[in-house]
Protein backbone atom coordinates (compact mmCIF):
# COMPACT_ATOMS: atom_id res chain seq x y z
CA UNK A 1 0.00 0.00 0.00
CA UNK A 2 1.79 3.11 -1.06
CA UNK A 3 0.83 6.77 -0.19
CA UNK A 4 -3.06 6.00 0.98
CA UNK A 5 -5.34 8.95 2.03
CA UNK A 6 -9.01 8.83 3.19
CA UNK A 7 -10.69 11.91 4.58
CA UNK A 8 -13.90 11.94 6.62
CA UNK A 9 -15.76 14.99 5.88
CA UNK A 10 -12.75 17.62 7.33
CA UNK A 11 -10.77 14.99 9.44
CA UNK A 12 -8.13 12.93 7.43
CA UNK A 13 -7.94 9.56 8.82
CA UNK A 14 -4.70 8.18 6.82
CA UNK A 15 -2.46 10.76 5.62
CA UNK A 16 -0.05 9.64 2.82
CA UNK A 17 0.25 5.67 4.41
CA UNK A 18 2.82 2.87 3.25
CA UNK A 19 2.19 -0.52 4.53
CA UNK A 20 3.56 -3.67 3.52
CA UNK A 21 2.80 -7.32 3.62
CA UNK A 22 5.15 -10.11 2.61
CA UNK A 23 4.54 -13.59 2.34
CA UNK A 24 5.30 -16.12 4.72
CA UNK A 25 5.43 -13.18 7.63
CA UNK A 26 3.15 -11.43 9.95
CA UNK A 27 3.07 -7.78 9.53
CA UNK A 28 1.49 -6.29 13.08
CA UNK A 29 0.16 -2.58 12.23
CA UNK A 30 0.21 -0.83 16.18
CA UNK A 31 -1.17 2.00 17.18
CA UNK A 32 -3.80 4.10 19.64
CA UNK A 33 -7.74 4.38 18.65
CA UNK A 34 -8.60 6.38 15.73
CA UNK A 35 -5.02 5.99 14.46
CA UNK A 36 -6.11 5.07 11.20
CA UNK A 37 -5.16 1.30 11.54
CA UNK A 38 -9.22 -0.16 10.69
CA UNK A 39 -9.55 2.48 8.50
CA UNK A 40 -5.92 1.25 6.29
CA UNK A 41 -6.94 -2.78 6.44
CA UNK A 42 -10.80 -1.71 5.28
CA UNK A 43 -9.31 -0.17 2.36
CA UNK A 44 -6.87 -3.13 1.82
CA UNK A 45 -9.98 -5.18 2.19
CA UNK A 46 -12.48 -3.36 -0.43
CA UNK A 47 -14.65 -1.86 2.16
CA UNK A 48 -13.29 1.73 2.01
CA UNK A 49 -12.29 3.68 -1.36
CA UNK A 50 -9.20 5.33 -0.68
CA UNK A 51 -9.32 8.99 -1.58
CA UNK A 52 -5.42 9.22 -3.15
CA UNK A 53 -2.92 6.11 -2.88
CA UNK A 54 -2.58 2.57 -4.89
CA UNK A 55 -2.54 -0.79 -3.62
CA UNK A 56 -0.20 -3.14 -5.15
CA UNK A 57 -0.57 -6.73 -4.98
CA UNK A 58 2.39 -9.19 -6.79
CA UNK A 59 3.77 -6.08 -7.84
CA UNK A 60 0.89 -5.11 -9.77
CA UNK A 61 -1.83 -2.33 -8.92
CA UNK A 62 -4.93 -3.73 -8.25
CA UNK A 63 -8.53 -1.44 -8.12
CA UNK A 64 -10.04 -2.95 -5.00
CA UNK A 65 -13.87 -1.63 -5.33
CA UNK A 66 -15.60 -4.04 -3.11
CA UNK A 67 -14.60 -6.68 -0.33
CA UNK A 68 -15.67 -9.32 -3.11
CA UNK A 69 -13.45 -8.17 -5.85
CA UNK A 70 -10.92 -8.04 -2.56
CA UNK A 71 -11.33 -11.55 -1.89
CA UNK A 72 -11.26 -12.77 -5.69
CA UNK A 73 -8.19 -10.82 -5.86
CA UNK A 74 -6.79 -13.11 -2.58
CA UNK A 75 -7.45 -10.59 0.52
CA UNK A 76 -9.58 -11.28 2.93
CA UNK A 77 -10.26 -9.95 6.35
CA UNK A 78 -11.23 -11.56 10.01
CA UNK A 79 -13.35 -8.92 11.70
CA UNK A 80 -13.06 -8.78 15.91
CA UNK A 81 -16.67 -9.67 16.10
CA UNK A 82 -17.36 -13.08 14.68
CA UNK A 83 -19.42 -12.82 11.24
CA UNK A 84 -21.21 -16.74 11.44
CA UNK A 85 -24.84 -17.70 12.11
CA UNK A 86 -24.87 -19.99 15.52
CA UNK A 87 -27.91 -22.21 14.41
CA UNK A 88 -25.80 -23.86 10.68
CA UNK A 89 -22.65 -26.13 10.83
CA UNK A 90 -19.39 -25.13 10.15
CA UNK A 91 -19.61 -26.23 6.63
CA UNK A 92 -22.02 -24.40 6.18
CA UNK A 93 -21.32 -21.10 7.33
CA UNK A 94 -17.73 -21.43 5.46
CA UNK A 95 -19.53 -22.33 2.12
CA UNK A 96 -22.66 -19.29 2.88
CA UNK A 97 -22.09 -16.39 0.16
CA UNK A 98 -19.31 -18.10 -1.87
CA UNK A 99 -19.70 -16.94 -6.22
CA UNK A 100 -20.34 -20.23 -6.31
CA UNK A 101 -23.61 -22.70 -5.55
CA UNK A 102 -21.06 -24.66 -3.25
CA UNK A 103 -24.49 -25.33 -0.65
CA UNK A 104 -25.25 -27.95 -3.88
CA UNK A 105 -22.30 -29.74 -3.23
CA UNK A 106 -22.51 -33.12 -1.74
CA UNK A 107 -22.49 -33.06 2.40
CA UNK A 108 -19.75 -35.53 2.38
CA UNK A 109 -17.69 -33.71 -0.64
CA UNK A 110 -18.32 -30.68 1.30
CA UNK A 111 -16.87 -31.89 4.92
CA UNK A 112 -14.08 -33.38 3.32
CA UNK A 113 -12.71 -30.21 1.81
CA UNK A 114 -12.69 -28.36 4.83
CA UNK A 115 -11.23 -31.17 6.83
CA UNK A 116 -8.36 -31.09 4.55
CA UNK A 117 -8.14 -27.56 4.72
CA UNK A 118 -8.42 -27.19 8.29
CA UNK A 119 -5.66 -30.12 8.86
CA UNK A 120 -2.98 -28.58 6.17
CA UNK A 121 -3.17 -25.31 8.29
CA UNK A 122 -3.13 -27.28 11.73
CA UNK A 123 -6.68 -26.78 12.65
CA UNK A 124 -8.89 -29.40 13.72
CA UNK A 125 -12.76 -28.51 13.17
CA UNK A 126 -15.50 -30.53 12.60
CA UNK A 127 -17.00 -29.55 9.53
CA UNK A 128 -20.95 -31.06 10.74
CA UNK A 129 -20.41 -29.19 13.99
CA UNK A 130 -22.85 -26.46 14.83
CA UNK A 131 -21.20 -23.51 15.38
CA UNK A 132 -23.03 -22.28 18.47
CA UNK A 133 -21.38 -25.45 20.23
CA UNK A 134 -17.97 -24.33 19.41
CA UNK A 135 -15.35 -22.85 21.69
CA UNK A 136 -14.37 -19.33 20.80
CA UNK A 137 -11.22 -20.33 19.46
CA UNK A 138 -12.89 -22.90 17.39
CA UNK A 139 -15.14 -19.85 16.21
CA UNK A 140 -12.23 -18.25 15.21
CA UNK A 141 -10.75 -21.00 13.23
CA UNK A 142 -13.82 -21.08 11.27
CA UNK A 143 -13.41 -17.24 10.45
CA UNK A 144 -10.07 -17.78 9.04
CA UNK A 145 -11.45 -21.06 7.08
CA UNK A 146 -14.03 -19.13 5.46
CA UNK A 147 -11.35 -16.57 3.99
CA UNK A 148 -8.93 -19.19 3.23
CA UNK A 149 -11.93 -21.37 1.36
CA UNK A 150 -12.23 -18.75 -1.26
CA UNK A 151 -8.04 -18.26 -2.14
CA UNK A 152 -7.14 -15.71 0.61
CA UNK A 153 -3.19 -15.52 0.48
CA UNK A 154 -3.03 -11.64 2.21
CA UNK A 155 -4.70 -12.17 5.72
CA UNK A 156 -5.84 -8.98 7.86
CA UNK A 157 -6.68 -10.37 11.56
CA UNK A 158 -8.41 -7.54 13.81
CA UNK A 159 -7.61 -8.29 17.36
CA UNK A 160 -7.77 -11.85 16.54
CA UNK A 161 -6.97 -12.70 20.78
CA UNK A 162 -9.41 -10.27 22.32
CA UNK A 163 -11.87 -13.04 22.97
CA UNK A 164 -9.04 -16.14 23.66
CA UNK A 165 -8.33 -17.56 26.86
CA UNK A 166 -4.70 -17.83 27.43
CA UNK A 167 -5.09 -21.83 26.99
CA UNK A 168 -6.65 -20.57 23.62
CA UNK A 169 -4.02 -18.45 22.63
CA UNK A 170 -0.99 -20.79 21.83
CA UNK A 171 -2.61 -23.12 19.53
CA UNK A 172 -4.20 -20.21 17.85
CA UNK A 173 -0.18 -18.78 17.50
CA UNK A 174 0.35 -22.33 16.52
CA UNK A 175 -1.89 -22.16 13.35
CA UNK A 176 -0.98 -18.71 12.70
CA UNK A 177 2.67 -20.30 12.29
CA UNK A 178 1.21 -22.45 9.74
CA UNK A 179 -0.58 -20.05 7.86
CA UNK A 180 2.63 -18.06 7.22
CA UNK A 181 5.22 -21.15 7.07
CA UNK A 182 2.34 -21.78 4.04
CA UNK A 183 3.27 -18.99 2.21
CA UNK A 184 0.18 -16.30 3.64
CA UNK A 185 1.04 -13.14 4.44
CA UNK A 186 -0.48 -12.03 7.27
CA UNK A 187 -1.30 -7.64 8.56
CA UNK A 188 -2.09 -8.04 12.76
CA UNK A 189 -3.70 -5.58 14.30
CA UNK A 190 -3.96 -5.87 17.83
CA UNK A 191 -3.05 -3.63 20.96
CA UNK A 192 -1.01 -6.67 22.83
CA UNK A 193 2.82 -5.60 22.58
CA UNK A 194 3.43 -9.36 24.08
CA UNK A 195 1.57 -11.06 21.09
CA UNK A 196 3.26 -8.49 18.52
CA UNK A 197 6.75 -9.74 19.56
CA UNK A 198 5.93 -13.50 19.79
CA UNK A 199 4.39 -13.79 16.37
CA UNK A 200 5.29 -10.50 13.85
CA UNK A 201 8.00 -10.51 11.63
CA UNK A 202 8.48 -6.52 11.55
CA UNK A 203 5.97 -3.56 12.68
CA UNK A 204 4.67 -0.79 11.70
CA UNK A 205 3.12 2.20 13.85
CA UNK A 206 0.65 4.77 13.10
CA UNK A 207 -0.53 7.81 15.01
CA UNK A 208 -3.49 10.24 13.90
CA UNK A 209 -3.31 9.08 10.45
CA UNK A 210 0.17 8.99 9.80
CA UNK A 211 3.24 6.24 9.99
CA UNK A 212 5.78 7.24 12.68
CA UNK A 213 7.95 4.30 12.36
CA UNK A 214 7.53 1.48 9.15
CA UNK A 215 8.42 -2.28 8.78
CA UNK A 216 10.45 -2.56 11.84
CA UNK A 217 12.13 -6.00 12.52
CA UNK A 218 10.85 -7.35 15.99
CA UNK A 219 14.14 -8.22 16.89
CA UNK A 220 15.04 -4.79 17.57
CA UNK A 221 12.22 -3.41 19.54
CA UNK A 222 10.77 -4.04 22.63
CA UNK A 223 7.48 -3.44 24.41
CA UNK A 224 8.66 -0.12 25.84
CA UNK A 225 9.84 0.85 22.67
CA UNK A 226 6.80 0.07 21.14
CA UNK A 227 4.81 1.90 23.65
CA UNK A 228 6.76 5.18 22.96
CA UNK A 229 5.96 5.24 19.44
CA UNK A 230 2.81 4.35 19.76
CA UNK A 231 1.93 7.08 22.24
CA UNK A 232 4.83 9.32 21.30
CA UNK A 233 8.83 9.74 22.82
CA UNK A 234 7.44 12.57 25.56
CA UNK A 235 4.18 10.89 26.66
CA UNK A 236 5.55 7.49 28.30
CA UNK A 237 5.55 8.57 32.10
CA UNK A 238 3.85 7.42 34.77
CA UNK A 239 0.82 5.01 34.77
CA UNK A 240 0.29 5.12 30.84
CA UNK A 241 4.36 4.47 30.42
CA UNK A 242 4.27 1.60 32.60
CA UNK A 243 0.93 0.06 30.48
CA UNK A 244 3.17 -1.85 28.39
CA UNK A 245 6.29 -2.75 30.27
CA UNK A 246 6.81 -6.39 31.24
CA UNK A 247 7.55 -5.71 34.98
CA UNK A 248 5.21 -6.69 37.04
CA UNK A 249 3.05 -4.10 38.97
CA UNK A 250 0.38 -3.67 41.50
CA UNK A 251 -1.42 -0.17 41.41
CA UNK A 252 -4.38 -1.16 44.68
CA UNK A 253 -2.76 -2.10 47.86
CA UNK A 254 -4.06 -4.50 49.98
CA UNK A 255 -8.12 -3.54 51.35
CA UNK A 256 -7.73 -2.17 54.55
CA UNK A 257 -10.73 -3.66 56.31
CA UNK A 258 -11.05 -7.12 55.16
CA UNK A 259 -12.89 -8.53 58.23
CA UNK A 260 -15.81 -5.97 58.00
CA UNK A 261 -18.98 -6.43 56.65
CA UNK A 262 -18.78 -7.41 52.90
CA UNK A 263 -19.56 -4.01 50.58
CA UNK A 264 -21.48 -6.27 48.23
CA UNK A 265 -22.88 -9.83 49.04
CA UNK A 266 -24.60 -12.35 46.43
CA UNK A 267 -25.77 -15.49 48.27
CA UNK A 268 -27.45 -18.85 46.15
CA UNK A 269 -28.21 -15.92 43.55
CA UNK A 270 -29.66 -17.11 40.19
CA UNK A 271 -30.99 -15.39 37.25
CA UNK A 272 -32.55 -16.15 33.55
CA UNK A 273 -30.36 -15.13 30.67
CA UNK A 274 -31.84 -13.07 27.37
CA UNK A 275 -33.61 -16.05 26.24
CA UNK A 276 -34.83 -17.40 29.38
CA UNK A 277 -32.18 -19.97 30.09
CA UNK A 278 -30.64 -20.16 33.45
CA UNK A 279 -27.56 -17.72 33.27
CA UNK A 280 -26.29 -17.69 36.96
CA UNK A 281 -26.88 -20.52 38.84
CA UNK A 282 -26.53 -20.46 42.84
CA UNK A 283 -24.33 -17.30 42.53
CA UNK A 284 -22.04 -16.68 45.52
CA UNK A 285 -19.90 -13.76 45.57
CA UNK A 286 -18.56 -10.82 47.81
CA UNK A 287 -16.93 -8.10 47.57
CA UNK A 288 -14.97 -6.01 50.84
CA UNK A 289 -14.43 -2.21 51.29
CA UNK A 290 -11.60 -1.07 49.34
CA UNK A 291 -11.24 -4.41 47.65
CA UNK A 292 -11.46 -5.18 43.84
CA UNK A 293 -12.86 -8.36 42.88
CA UNK A 294 -12.04 -9.53 39.43
CA UNK A 295 -14.40 -11.43 37.61
CA UNK A 296 -12.95 -13.89 34.64
CA UNK A 297 -14.67 -15.71 32.37
CA UNK A 298 -14.70 -16.71 28.31
CA UNK A 299 -17.91 -14.30 27.09
CA UNK A 300 -21.41 -15.53 27.70
CA UNK A 301 -20.82 -17.50 30.63
CA UNK A 302 -22.81 -14.71 32.59
CA UNK A 303 -20.80 -11.65 33.29
CA UNK A 304 -23.31 -9.47 31.93
CA UNK A 305 -26.36 -11.13 33.59
CA UNK A 306 -24.53 -10.75 36.73
CA UNK A 307 -23.67 -7.15 36.03
CA UNK A 308 -27.32 -6.28 35.48
CA UNK A 309 -28.82 -8.67 38.28
CA UNK A 310 -26.55 -6.52 40.96
CA UNK A 311 -27.57 -3.05 39.19
CA UNK A 312 -31.07 -3.90 39.17
CA UNK A 313 -31.48 -4.16 35.29
CA UNK A 314 -31.72 -7.71 35.70
CA UNK A 315 -34.12 -9.27 37.99
CA UNK A 316 -32.53 -11.90 40.44
CA UNK A 317 -35.57 -15.18 39.93
CA UNK A 318 -33.99 -16.10 43.31
CA UNK A 319 -31.34 -15.60 46.16
CA UNK A 320 -30.20 -12.45 48.32
CA UNK A 321 -28.23 -9.47 46.80
CA UNK A 322 -27.32 -7.25 49.97
CA UNK A 323 -25.23 -3.96 49.73
CA UNK A 324 -23.94 -2.71 53.38
CA UNK A 325 -26.39 -5.56 54.44
CA UNK A 326 -29.31 -4.33 52.78
CA UNK A 327 -31.34 -6.40 51.05
CA UNK A 328 -31.33 -4.54 47.51
CA UNK A 329 -32.95 -7.34 45.10
CA UNK A 330 -36.46 -5.66 45.38
CA UNK A 331 -35.01 -1.95 44.68
CA UNK A 332 -35.65 -0.56 41.89
CA UNK A 333 -32.53 0.56 39.71
CA UNK A 334 -32.77 4.47 41.00
CA UNK A 335 -33.08 3.63 44.40
CA UNK A 336 -29.32 1.03 44.15
CA UNK A 337 -28.17 4.04 42.34
CA UNK A 338 -29.12 6.38 45.45
CA UNK A 339 -27.49 3.82 47.88
CA UNK A 340 -24.36 4.25 46.28
CA UNK A 341 -23.84 1.35 43.38
CA UNK A 342 -22.13 3.04 40.72
CA UNK A 343 -22.22 1.22 36.89
CA UNK A 344 -19.73 1.12 33.62
CA UNK A 345 -21.71 -1.05 31.39
CA UNK A 346 -19.77 -3.27 28.85
CA UNK A 347 -21.20 -1.29 25.88
CA UNK A 348 -20.17 2.02 26.06
CA UNK A 349 -22.03 3.29 23.22
CA UNK A 350 -24.80 1.88 23.39
CA UNK A 351 -25.76 1.94 27.61
CA UNK A 352 -23.02 4.32 28.67
CA UNK A 353 -23.28 7.35 27.23
CA UNK A 354 -26.32 9.29 25.34
CA UNK A 355 -24.72 9.58 21.90
CA UNK A 356 -27.52 12.51 20.73
CA UNK A 357 -26.81 14.05 24.06
CA UNK A 358 -23.95 17.00 24.58
CA UNK A 359 -20.75 15.90 26.78
CA UNK A 360 -22.50 18.57 28.92
CA UNK A 361 -25.48 16.57 29.14
CA UNK A 362 -23.82 13.28 29.62
CA UNK A 363 -22.26 14.15 32.55
CA UNK A 364 -25.37 15.92 34.75
CA UNK A 365 -27.01 12.46 34.12
CA UNK A 366 -26.51 11.37 37.66
CA UNK A 367 -26.91 15.03 39.33
CA UNK A 368 -30.21 16.43 37.73
CA UNK A 369 -32.46 15.01 40.27
CA UNK A 370 -30.48 16.82 43.10
CA UNK A 371 -31.64 20.37 44.10
CA UNK A 372 -32.82 23.11 43.19
CA UNK A 373 -34.38 20.10 40.59
CA UNK A 374 -35.26 19.70 37.50
CA UNK A 375 -37.61 22.58 36.52
CA UNK A 376 -34.45 24.85 37.70
CA UNK A 377 -31.73 24.18 36.39
CA UNK A 378 -28.72 26.10 36.63
CA UNK A 379 -27.29 26.00 33.03
CA UNK A 380 -24.27 28.04 34.31
CA UNK A 381 -23.37 25.89 37.16
CA UNK A 382 -24.34 22.62 34.91
CA UNK A 383 -21.38 24.17 32.31
CA UNK A 384 -18.85 24.73 35.27
CA UNK A 385 -19.53 21.16 36.44
CA UNK A 386 -18.68 19.73 33.29
CA UNK A 387 -15.86 21.64 32.42
CA UNK A 388 -14.15 21.16 35.75
CA UNK A 389 -14.96 16.93 35.03
CA UNK A 390 -13.51 17.25 31.67
CA UNK A 391 -10.80 18.55 32.69
CA UNK A 392 -10.02 16.52 35.80
CA UNK A 393 -10.02 13.38 34.10
CA UNK A 394 -8.43 14.73 30.56
CA UNK A 395 -11.86 13.90 28.57
CA UNK A 396 -10.53 15.53 25.25
CA UNK A 397 -13.63 17.32 23.10
CA UNK A 398 -14.22 20.01 20.82
CA UNK A 399 -16.74 21.27 23.16
CA UNK A 400 -19.12 20.77 26.06
CA UNK A 401 -21.31 20.86 23.27
CA UNK A 402 -20.09 18.42 21.43
CA UNK A 403 -22.50 15.18 20.95
CA UNK A 404 -21.32 11.94 23.17
CA UNK A 405 -21.62 9.89 20.60
CA UNK A 406 -18.86 11.53 18.53
CA UNK A 407 -16.37 11.09 20.93
CA UNK A 408 -13.52 8.26 20.36
CA UNK A 409 -13.92 4.83 22.99
CA UNK A 410 -11.31 6.10 25.33
CA UNK A 411 -12.95 9.40 25.63
CA UNK A 412 -16.13 8.19 25.95
CA UNK A 413 -15.34 5.55 28.34
CA UNK A 414 -13.38 8.36 30.55
CA UNK A 415 -16.55 10.56 30.58
CA UNK A 416 -18.62 7.47 32.13
CA UNK A 417 -16.11 6.68 35.04
CA UNK A 418 -15.92 10.71 35.70
CA UNK A 419 -20.04 10.89 35.91
CA UNK A 420 -20.18 7.79 37.85
CA UNK A 421 -16.96 8.88 40.88
CA UNK A 422 -18.37 12.54 40.97
CA UNK A 423 -21.44 10.47 42.31
CA UNK A 424 -19.44 8.99 44.97
CA UNK A 425 -19.86 5.11 44.57
CA UNK A 426 -19.87 2.94 47.43
CA UNK A 427 -19.43 -0.28 45.06
CA UNK A 428 -18.38 0.62 41.48
CA UNK A 429 -19.37 -2.52 38.87
CA UNK A 430 -17.30 -2.25 35.81
CA UNK A 431 -18.30 -4.34 33.49
CA UNK A 432 -15.56 -4.75 30.05
CA UNK A 433 -13.77 -1.11 31.38
CA UNK A 434 -11.02 -1.45 28.99
CA UNK A 435 -12.28 -3.26 26.26
CA UNK A 436 -11.05 -1.52 22.41
CA UNK A 437 -9.17 1.30 24.30
CA UNK A 438 -5.56 2.02 23.27
CA UNK A 439 -2.74 1.77 25.64
CA UNK A 440 -2.80 5.39 27.23
CA UNK A 441 -6.49 5.23 27.54
CA UNK A 442 -6.90 1.59 29.34
CA UNK A 443 -3.75 3.00 31.59
CA UNK A 444 -5.97 6.10 32.47
CA UNK A 445 -9.06 3.99 33.56
CA UNK A 446 -7.40 0.96 35.27
CA UNK A 447 -5.89 3.87 37.45
CA UNK A 448 -9.06 5.63 38.19
CA UNK A 449 -10.48 2.51 39.68
CA UNK A 450 -7.38 1.79 41.66
CA UNK A 451 -8.00 4.82 42.95
CA UNK A 452 -11.63 4.35 44.22
CA UNK A 453 -11.11 1.25 45.70
CA UNK A 454 -8.06 2.83 47.66
CA UNK A 455 -10.55 5.20 48.81
CA UNK A 456 -12.49 2.63 49.91
CA UNK A 457 -14.81 1.87 47.57
CA UNK A 458 -15.61 -1.54 46.66
CA UNK A 459 -14.72 -2.86 42.82
CA UNK A 460 -16.35 -5.17 41.35
CA UNK A 461 -14.07 -5.80 37.74
CA UNK A 462 -15.50 -7.62 35.35
CA UNK A 463 -12.98 -8.49 32.34
CA UNK A 464 -11.89 -10.47 29.93
CA UNK A 465 -8.65 -9.08 29.67
CA UNK A 466 -6.07 -11.45 32.10
CA UNK A 467 -3.61 -9.13 32.58
CA UNK A 468 -5.49 -6.25 33.78
CA UNK A 469 -7.49 -8.50 36.91
CA UNK A 470 -3.93 -9.56 37.85
CA UNK A 471 -2.64 -5.90 37.62
CA UNK A 472 -5.85 -4.45 39.60
CA UNK A 473 -7.31 -7.02 41.78
CA UNK A 474 -7.22 -8.32 45.02
CA UNK A 475 -9.06 -11.62 44.40
CA UNK A 476 -10.26 -13.40 40.97
CA UNK A 477 -13.58 -15.27 40.65
CA UNK A 478 -14.34 -17.23 37.64
CA UNK A 479 -17.63 -18.06 35.73
CA UNK A 480 -18.34 -20.70 34.20
CA UNK A 481 -21.67 -22.20 32.79
CA UNK A 482 -23.12 -19.11 35.35
CA UNK A 483 -21.45 -20.12 38.68
CA UNK A 484 -18.33 -19.54 40.22
CA UNK A 485 -15.74 -22.40 39.12
CA UNK A 486 -13.19 -20.55 42.11
CA UNK A 487 -11.61 -18.04 43.67
CA UNK A 488 -7.89 -17.22 43.75
CA UNK A 489 -6.30 -14.64 45.57
CA UNK A 490 -3.99 -12.15 43.29
CA UNK A 491 -0.68 -14.02 44.74
CA UNK A 492 -2.05 -17.71 43.65
CA UNK A 493 -3.55 -16.15 39.81
CA UNK A 494 -1.74 -17.10 37.12
CA UNK A 495 -3.12 -17.31 33.59
CA UNK A 496 -2.86 -20.77 33.08
CA UNK A 497 -4.95 -21.55 36.32
CA UNK A 498 -7.40 -18.77 35.09
CA UNK A 499 -7.31 -20.06 31.92
CA UNK A 500 -8.30 -23.72 33.25
CA UNK A 501 -11.19 -22.51 35.41
CA UNK A 502 -12.43 -20.98 32.54
CA UNK A 503 -12.77 -23.69 30.34
CA UNK A 504 -14.05 -25.81 33.48
CA UNK A 505 -10.58 -28.19 33.38
CA UNK A 506 -9.87 -27.44 37.24
CA UNK A 507 -12.53 -27.99 40.20
CA UNK A 508 -13.86 -26.10 42.31
CA UNK A 509 -11.48 -24.29 44.71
Amino acid sequence: MRGICKRFGEVRALDQVSFSIRAGQVSALLGENGAGKTTLMQVLAGVQPPDDGEVELDGKAVSLRGPQQAIALGVGMVHQHFQLVPTMTVAENVLLGCPRPRLWLGRRAAHEELTALAAQHSMSIDPAAPVWTLAVGQRQQVEILKVLHRGARVLVLDEPTAVLTPLEIEPFFDALRALVSAGAAVALITHKLREVLAVASTVTVLRRGRVVAADLPVDTVDEERLGALILGEGEVDGEAGRAWSGAPRSVTSSPAAAAQTPRLSLRRVEARGPRGELALRALDLEVGSGEVLGVAGVSGNGQRELAEVVVGLRAATSGAILVDGAEVSGWSVRRRLDHGIGYVPEDRQRSGVSAGLSVMHNLALRRYRRPPGRALCDWGALAAHAAAQVEAHDIRVASLQQPAGQLSGGNAQKLILAREIDAGPRLLVAAQPTRGLDLGAAAAVRARLAALAQGGCAVLLISEELDELLELAHRVAVLYRGHVAGTLQRDEATPERLGRLMLGQEASL
